[in-house]
């Protein structure tokens, strides 16, 4: 028992303590990337949208503000079987009507006009082949991916695009920051991003990040790899697929993108769930990850990663394994100070009231269960490529499977 209560302790504080400070102080023998004043590259704005009628109209705002020359920027948007009026909010803001194909831009948001191309899929396939779709039409030297719901700094673009003056670079993510009330998720989520940031930071330091940014990052165009039909993850998987081809995958401070806390635990479980689902899709897909002798970050994934994915189960062998041993002081030590985290974490679960104390346990604890949830959707393969918003249906018969462009210059 105790070998057991060894082994699982001590790689429970080597994830989430040994690792994050070997990564930075190995960091400190590196210098960060080189950012030059590369001269604009064309850029394609890529989107992959669905039902997001309340995102929609001030992501467009905030693209249409971005400080980057007008001609030298397409923005692409695919609506992957949208059912509300997320289609009708992008026509009406870019001057389409329904029986016009083409018009000229219009802009609403105070910004210069940008090249906006707009297309839809009536059959709702997943955010992979839509990104698929419209990497190929994109005409940017530069591929920059966001999601509908976050807003972008003025100068994100121009911060972002000033790393792949550095040839060795092929995938920039920027640094997400949270805005907006600190709910009882936030203290959480918020105190577990810094920690996030942290580790990118170093990783990306020394080599490479783990994968980037989901609400915006951006590669260059001829390392896009074509996307699995079924991924779940392409913010890990393209990244790394670039890492593959002996190029960086960095974490850019100086870009900036604002979202918004979760509004509820159940929101973030069903988020963490989902992403630890891909991570455990993503050691099925890039197996060449956990292999030192092909991967440059193979360390690194093991550590950030891979064993992030056993810690639920290391943790209940550490608790059980720790119940059999209480011969001396330590050990009930040990043992009393578990049951006092995990009776914070009920506290914060039955308390709605903000307190750091118990929302970071409580936290802490909801992103494990996440990683066993998640690890029972793969097995079973009940994680759809489909991304279900709470209470929404998917109403997915009888559409037809046909892709419509409308191209707004």
């Amino acid at each position: 028992m105790k070998i057991l209560f060894w082994l699982s302790i001590l790689t429970v504080i080597y994830v989430y303590f040994g690792y994050p400070l070997l990564v930075y102080a190995l960091s400190l023998f590196y210098k960060n990337p080189r950012r030059g004043e590369y001269t604009y590259p064309t850029l394609s704005i890529l989107i992959s949208v669905y039902n997001e009628e309340k995102n929609i109209e001030n992501k467009i705002l905030s693209l249409l503000s971005i400080g980057y020359p007008s001609d030298r920027v397409e923005i692409l948007i695919g609506s992957d079987g949208s059912t509300d009026q997320t289609d009708e909010i992008i026509r009406k803001f870019t001057g389409i009507a329904s029986a016009a194909p083409s018009v000229e831009p219009r802009n609403d948001g105070g910004g210069e006009t940008k090249c906006i191309r707009f297309f839809r899929q009536e059959e709702r396939k997943g955010k992979p082949g839509m990104l698929n779709l419209l990497v190929k039409e994109a005409k940017g030297e530069i591929i920059v991916f966001s999601d509908a719901r976050q807003r972008l700094d003025k100068d994100s673009l121009k911060e972002l695009v000033k790393n792949f003056s550095d040839k060795r670079v092929g995938s920039v993510s920027a640094e997400l920051e949270f805005e907006g009330e600190n709910t009882q998720t936030g203290n959480g989520v918020g105190l577990y991003w810094k920690y996030e940031k942290f580790i990118r930071k170093a990783e990306s330091k020394i080599g490479s990040m783990l994968g980037a940014t989901g609400a915006l990052y951006a590669i260059r165009k001829e390392l896009f790899p074509e996307l699995p039909k079924d991924l779940i993850l392409d913010d890990v998987y393209i990244p790394m697929c670039i890492v593959q081809k002996g190029y960086r995958a960095i974490f850019d401070e100086k870009t900036k993108i604002y979202d918004k806390y979760s509004k509820s635990a159940k929101e973030e479980f069903s988020r963490k769930s989902r992403t630890l689902a891909g991570n455990f899709q993503l050691v099925m897909y890039l197996k060449w990850l956990l292999n030192p002798f092909r991967s440059p970050v193979a360390w690194q994934f093991i550590s950030h990663k891979f064993l992030r994915l056993i810690v639920p189960f290391l943790l209940i062998l550490a608790f059980v394994s720790n119940m059999f041993i209480l011969e001396n002081y330590f050990y009930r030590l040990v043992f009393i100070l578990q049951i006092v985290f995990y009776t914070l974490a009920f506290f914060g679960l039955i308390f709605e009231h903000k307190n750091r104390l118990f929302d970071v346990s409580y936290m802490f604890c909801v992103m494990n269960s996440a990683a066993v949830v998640g690890l029972y959707k793969f097995l079973t393969h009940k994680q759809d490529v489909l991304w279900q918003k709470a209470g929404e249906s998917l109403r997915r018969q009888g559409l037809k499977s046909e892709v419509i462009v409308e191209d707004i210059r």
